[in-house]
């Protein structure tokens, strides 16, 4: 079973685009599979992440943009870095 890297993202986030290079470059010798969800489908997740996206969520740990691909790797990491 894959682990699972959570994106907190919505329609039209440029920001959201921006991360996606680092995030998939971070992926791509993992076991990692990348799930995406639209914040907009939630008023919980939109109160939450409304004005922080995007959030990458990883076993209970969350990286805040801005972030590049070392950060990602790290969030990774079993007791990797939290934002």
């Amino acid at each position: 079973m894959a682990n699972r890297l959570t994106l907190y993202t919505t329609l039209g986030c440029h920001l959201c685009e921006q991360a996606k290079p680092h995030i998939f470059a971070a992926l791509l010798h993992t076991d990692f599979i990348l799930e995406e969800i639209d914040i907009a489908n939630d008023e919980a997740l939109v109160e939450k992440y409304g004005l922080l996206i995007p959030v990458l969520a990883c076993q209970g740990r969350e990286l805040n943009w801005p972030f590049e691909q070392q950060g990602v790797v790290g969030l990774l990491q079993p007791g990797g870095q939290q934002a």
